[in-house]
């Protein structure tokens, strides 16, 4: 079990959130065209791949790349304890939703569940749920990551830090074309389609992009408000549309989304789905379901992939 932590930063009703205080686990490398689905497939054959000698040879890849496949793999939840899960079987197995992730609607869902407890990547959920700043520097950046730190582990080095933070942003920022071309990063990471950090100006400072995503599908953010509030309601049909988009944790801050993008995809699925309604009542918006909110969630992206 993760760390329970448990921070006031201004919003009326937090959960708890679970965390382990996992820092620097990849290796240094962010997650790569092919590696997840060529770690599911190995770990598939054989759940104890990634600790034989023979790994680098049979994954193709050098060992400290057998780390961080491993890594991420458990990290997005494709894996758990190196052995495939339900979500991993539902998304890369051959008959899966989507196991070669030509679907970028794929790679925003990897982005939940990385982030979704129990989360093992706790440098990316403080850059997504608790950074509150919407423009930073990368020195920013690593100066609020530092003190996430004192609070939950204070024996991470300081070292260790300064790889999650330029592990991010290579993960998440395009690096555009330099004299040589295009980078290997930005060719190498697929989760810069995602466009959720630019760089702002100049390269040392950047943006997290607020709003609407082009490339996220309405399915995928109403499954993620559906099984958010299947953590937080206490059994009740209804939540908050401020409690969507700005509690820890809630697919509004992880996917950096507005309000309105968040009733536009609610009524967008609503049009073919009536057990899903948005209200309101005294000025205040709410997310209505007539179902358990997890069972709607993957009954809603079993459509999305296989409609």
């Amino acid at each position: 079990m993760g760390t329970q932590i448990n921070l006031d930063l201004d919003v009326d009703i937090q959960p708890v959130v679970d965390v382990n205080p996992v820092f620097a686990r990849h290796e240094t490398f962010h997650p790569r065209f092919g590696w997840i689905k060529k770690g599911f497939d190995g770990a598939v054959k054989d759940s104890g791949i990634f600790l034989r000698e023979d790994a680098p040879v049979r994954l193709g890849v050098g060992k400290n790349m057998v780390s961080s496949i491993r890594y991420w793999c458990n990290a997005f939840k494709v894996l758990e304890e190196d052995r495939p899960s339900d979500f991993g079987d539902r998304l890369l197995s051959d008959d899966g939703w989507d196991p070669f992730l030509e679907d970028p609607a794929s790679l925003w869902l990897l982005h939940w569940y990385l982030l979704k407890p129990p989360c093992n990547a706790a440098a990316w959920y403080f850059a997504f749920n608790l950074f509150r700043s919407t423009e930073f520097s990368q020195d920013e950046f690593l100066n609020g990551l530092c003190g996430y730190r004192d609070n939950v582990s204070s024996r991470i080095v300081e070292s260790s830090l300064k790889k999650d933070v330029s592990c991010i942003l290579r993960m998440y920022v395009e690096q555009g074309t330099s004299k040589t071309g295009v980078s290997e990063d930005s060719l190498d990471c697929p989760f810069t389609e995602l466009g959720i950090i630019h760089t702002a100006g100049d390269s040392r400072h950047y943006t997290f992009r607020i709003g609407g995503k082009g490339n996220l599908p309405a399915e995928i953010i109403v499954s993620a408000c559906l099984e958010y509030a299947s953590w937080v309601g206490r059994e009740q049909r209804t939540i908050s549309i401020s409690r969507l988009m700005y509690e820890i944790g809630s697919p509004g801050m992880t996917f950096k989304l507005s309000e309105s993008a968040v009733c536009d995809a609610i009524e967008e699925v609503a049009r073919n789905l009536n057990s899903i309604a948005l209200s309101e009542s005294a000025g205040l918006i709410q997310f209505s379901y007539k179902e358990k909110p997890d069972v709607l969630a993957e009954k809603i992206l079993d459509e999305y992939y296989r409609g």
